[in-house]
């Protein structure tokens, strides 16, 4: 059993100024979607609403489990369900890491809800095996470099099993190598864990490289979306042809 994701007209505005505009979009299980656009198009605001994490103006997120519906934010309530929160996760670009030893980090939502000392060292064992950190397990993360931290932040995500994850930009910053690492990361997750994956990306290579989906925000509002080859070879927005040939300025 895995969680789909449907928004229908998700409108959001801080200070008056509207950052998101009537978006709806369905996104289906075990997928790939890359999220693209200028600057300042809405694309994290997007990622958090529908992480749960803030509460739209208006519309409704909603999130089906093989069909049925489970509670979520309704038509710009605060109507949260803890089971429901606990299958999805959003990693942003810079995590927050404890002073303490990458094990720990890892170790520390599993030991929130409840686990054995036994299935803990188990899960983050692997864990740290997937993402090519289990050789730090005990150095103190915060001696970690940008690429291993953020590293860390997928590995502490899906440690937890979540049936969506939401990635805000992981490779923003990162050298080609660090990248490089984090894409077969998530080449992995997809292969191995099944989950549906929605990712942040101004990289039109990468994005190349991982979607299934592409979906192009401007002005707060998605102006359009395709498979890989349909979005890249022929997309139907004027603004997103510009974007993907690098006539846009951003």
């Amino acid at each position: 059993m895995s969680l789909s994701l449907k928004i229908s007209n998700i409108s959001k505005s801080y200070d008056r100024k509207p950052v998101l505009r009537d978006c709806s979009f369905s996104f289906d299980k075990g997928h790939v979607y890359i999220l693209m656009g200028p600057n300042g198009s809405g694309k994290s605001t997007f990622l958090r609403i529908c992480a749960l994490l803030e509460t739209p103006d208006s519309g409704d997120v909603k999130y089906y489990l093989d069909d049925t519906f489970q509670n979520a934010t309704l038509k710009g309530g605060n109507k949260k369900d803890i089971k429901l929160r606990r299958k999805i996760t959003l990693v942003l670009p810079k995590i927050g890491i404890f002073n303490s030893s990458v094990f720990n980090n890892v170790a520390y939502g599993l030991k929130v809800r409840g686990f054995q000392k036994k299935i803990i060292k188990d899960e983050v064992d692997n864990i740290l095996e997937f993402v090519g950190l289990r050789h730090k397990k005990n150095v103190n993360a915060l001696k970690l470099s940008s690429g291993e931290a953020q590293r860390l932040g997928i590995a502490r995500a899906i440690v937890l099993k979540p049936d969506v994850l939401f990635l805000d930009e992981p490779t923003a910053s990162l050298d080609p190598h660090s990248t490089e690492m984090i894409e077969e990361t998530i080449f992995r997750i997809k292969e191995h864990e099944k989950m549906t994956i929605v990712m942040v990306s101004h990289n039109i290579f990468q994005a190349k490289r991982l979607a299934d989906m592409v979906l192009f925000m401007y002005e707060g509002k998605i102006v359009d979306f395709g498979t890989k080859k349909e979005f890249f070879e022929k997309p139907n927005d004027e603004r997103a042809y510009k974007f993907i040939t690098g006539q846009m300025v951003y």
